[in-house]
């Protein structure tokens, strides 16, 4: 190979891998984003079913894929240590009672693993605690932490008068479990990570 050709095709890999790496960290997450460019099929391949939940439930598609990336990191037959299962590691409690108010016959345990079922599951799931802590001026980091921890233990972090508004940052003070207070604020991240790019 002539000289000059090796140069040239040196110098445009070059430019090619810097201009990877400066829209790598122009995202917001480089490692997130080179990941992503690695392996499109596992952080892309349920987008139009998370879509489609999120259609169904009223919600911010890019928030259920921020669920999503932190439960189970897009593996769709993850099984939680507690018996959570699928992509949003819906428990078995909240699936049944997901199946019994929707209707769903016919429905066991191990659908959770059938992706779109999981989706429609723990998006109801979300939807009804963002409902629950509608009073609250920013429902969402309330709602992220029911998801984790349950309703009782948030009410217990708001203290006798669970009416009175507070603050995402007070709120999240609050929090005794660090693990939870950690779930919460990670999803928040990934959810304006995605919000600023601006796609899922």
């Amino acid at each position: 190979m002539p000289r000059f050709l090796f140069r040239l095709i040196l110098c445009l890999l070059l430019a090619l891998g810097a201009g990877f790496v400066y829209l790598a960290a122009r995202s917001g997450d480089p490692l997130y984003t080179f990941y992503e460019w690695i392996s499109p099929a596992r952080f892309q391949r349920y987008d139009k079913l998370i879509r489609t939940a999120a259609a169904q439930q009223h919600l911010d598609p890019m928030l259920l894929k921020a669920l999503v990336w932190r439960e189970s990191r897009f593996d769709a037959e993850k099984f939680g240590t507690h018996g959570e299962r699928g992509l949003m590691q819906v428990s078995e409690k909240a699936a049944n009672e997901w199946a019994r108010e929707n209707r769903v016959e016919n429905f066991v345990v191990e659908d959770l693993f059938d992706p779109l079922i999981n989706l429609q599951a723990g998006g109801w799931y979300l939807r009804r605690a963002l409902e629950h802590w509608q009073m609250q001026s920013d429902p969402l980091p309330f709602a992220l932490a029911e998801y984790n921890a349950g309703a009782s233990r948030v009410q217990r972090w708001l203290g006798a008068n669970e009416a009175t508004p507070l603050s995402r940052k007070e709120f999240l003070r609050r929090i005794d479990f660090p693990a939870t207070r950690k779930y919460v604020e990670s999803i928040l991240a990934r959810y304006d990570f995605y919000k600023r790019r601006g796609r899922m």
